[in-house]
C-alpha cells in the first residue's frame, strides 16, 4: 500500500456518516441500499481496481482491503454486498497482472457502472470452486446455458452481469468446470429468475437473493474458463479464492473496528451507581476493553501483508490457500469475539434491535456461513502442514 493513499479521498467520513444512518433503515425494512450504491458509483468505488487507463481509480488489492474495512465500519451490509462485485474486479486485475486479459470486459463494463453479482454458492455444495451443481450447456456458438440454482446471491436487484459456474458433462473433453457471465436482460427474463426470498436475521441490505438458471445464456465471449472439476491452480481459481478471503477478511475487520470504538465510547459514558467513575475506570472494563484491542490491532497488518504479496505476484506456492483460508477465519472468529465483548461493555440496551451494536452483533455471525468456513479453514491448514490424509 502507498504511503500517499487517502481512503478518505474515496470515502468521505460525511459520505460514510450518510451510510452509517441508512444502514439502521434498511436492515429495519429488509430493502437493498439503492441510495447507497448510488453514492459509491460517484465515488468511483466499483472502479476502484480498475486500471486508470480502463476508466477506474487504479488501486492495489491493499488500498481495496482499507476501503472495505472503512466501509463495513459505517455500513456492514452495503460493505458486504459491493464485495461481491469487487471480488471480479480482482480476479479480473489478478489475472491481468499475470498477463491473462480473458476480463477485460469486468474491467471495461465496471468503470462504466456494470454491477457484477457472484453466482459461486450452492445449497449443499462443499465442494465450493472445484465442483458445481449447476449444468453447463454447450451450445454450437461457443456459448453455454446454465441450468441450477444459485444461492446467497448478493446485489439481487441490481447486478446486470453475473460471474458463475456449471459443470459441462457432455462435451469431448467433458467433464469440466466452466465459468461465465450470464448478462441480465429481459430476452433473459424467464431463464433468470430472482426469488424474493432475503429474510436473514443479520447482514440483511445485501439482498442475497436465491437465483434460478432456467437455461440462461451466457455468450460465447463471455465464457472466460474450462478447467478440470477439483482443485486447480488456475490463475482464476487463485483469483476468486484469494480475492474472496482477503475482501471478506476486510469487512469483517471493519465491523471489529467499528464494535471496538463503540465500545470504548459506551465505556467513557456511563458511570458505575457503585464507585460514582465512568466505567472507562473499572478494571474489568479496561481488561476487556484491552483483550478487544490486542485482537482487532493483529488483523489490519496480516490482511494488508497478505494483499501486497497477491499485488506484487508473490510467490507463497502451495501454501497460498492455507494463509488466506487462515487470514478469513481470523478476522471472522476475532470479529465475533470482539463484537461479544463489545455488547457486554455496553450493556442491556446493545439487546435492542435498534441499537448499532444489537445490529452489529446479527451482522457478523454471518461470516461463519462465507467460505473458507471453519471446518474448511482447518483441513486446508491441517494439509498444509501435515500432508493429506491418508486413504
Amino acid at each position: 500500500m502507498t504511503a500517499e493513499f487517502d481512503p478518505t479521498a474515496i470515502l468521505s467520513d460525511e459520505l460514510l456518516e450518510r451510510l452509517r444512518e441508512r444502514a439502521a433503515r434498511h436492515d429495519r425494512e429488509n430493502t437493498f441500499p439503492d441510495d447507497d450504491l448510488a453514492d459509491l458509483k460517484q465515488a468511483g468505488y466499483l472502479g476502484i481496481l480498475v486500471p486508470r487507463e480502463l476508466g477506474g481509480l487504479g488501486l492495489g488489492l491493499a488500498e481495496a482491503s482499507v476501503l472495505q474495512q472503512r466501509l463495513a465500519g459505517a455500513a456492514p451490509a452495503t460493505a458486504l454486498a459491493i464485495n461481491m462485485h469487487l471480488v471480479w474486479t480482482g480476479v479480473a486485475k489478478v489475472m491481468a497482472d499475470r498477463g491473462i486479459d480473458a476480463l477485460r470486459f469486468v474491467q471495461e463494463g465496471a468503470a462504466a457502472g456494470e454491477v457484477f453479482a457472484f453466482g459461486i454458492s450452492e445449497a449443499g455444495n462443499d465442494l465450493v470452486l472445484f465442483g458445481s451443481g449447476t449444468d453447463a450447456a454447450p451450445l454450437p456458438d461457443g456459448g453455454y446455458a446454465f441450468t441450477g440454482t444459485k444461492i446467497f446471491t448478493s446485489l439481487a436487484p441490481v447486478w446486470t452481469q453475473l460471474g458463475l459456474h456449471g459443470l459441462d458433462t457432455s462435451s469431448p473433453d467433458a467433464p469440466q468446470m466452466v465459468y461465465a457471465f450470464v448478462p441480465r436482460s429481459e430476452v433473459q427474463a424467464d431463464r433468470v429468475v430472482v426469488r424474493d426470498d432475503w429474510d436473514t436475521l443479520g447482514m440483511r441490505a445485501t439482498q442475497s437473493r436465491t437465483t434460478e438458471l432456467h437455461g440462461a445464456l451466457a455468450p460465447a465471449d463471455r465464457v472466460v474458463r474450462r478447467l478440470a472439476p477439483g482443485p486447480n491452480p488456475d490463475p482464476l481459481v487463485f483469483g476468486i479464492f484469494s480475492v474472496f478471503e482477503l475482501l471478506l477478511a476486510s469487512v469483517y475487520t471493519g465491523i471489529a473496528r467499528r464494535a471496538l470504538d463503540l465500545a470504548v465510547t459506551a465505556a467513557g459514558g456511563r458511570t458505575s451507581k457503585r464507585t460514582g467513575k465512568a466505567y472507562s475506570q473499572d478494571p474489568d472494563i479496561r481488561w476487556r476493553i484491552a483483550g478487544m484491542a490486542l485482537a482487532y490491532d493483529a488483523l489490519p497488518p496480516q490482511i494488508e501483508s497478505l494483499s501486497r504479496d497477491v499485488d506484487v505476484l508473490a510467490d507463497h506456492g502451495p501454501r497460498w490457500f492455507s494463509l488466506l483460508a487462515g487470514v478469513k477465519h481470523r478476522a471472522v472468529t476475532a470479529a465475533k469475539a470482539i463484537v461479544d465483548d463489545a455488547v457486554l461493555v455496553a450493556g442491556g440496551s446493545s439487546y435492542f434491535s435498534r441499537n448499532e451494536l444489537g445490529r452489529l452483533y446479527r451482522d457478523v455471525l454471518a461470516g461463519l456461513f462465507h467460505p473458507s468456513d471453519p471446518e474448511s479453514a482447518h483441513s486446508t491448514v491441517a494439509t498444509a502442514w501435515l500432508g493429506p490424509l491418508q486413504e
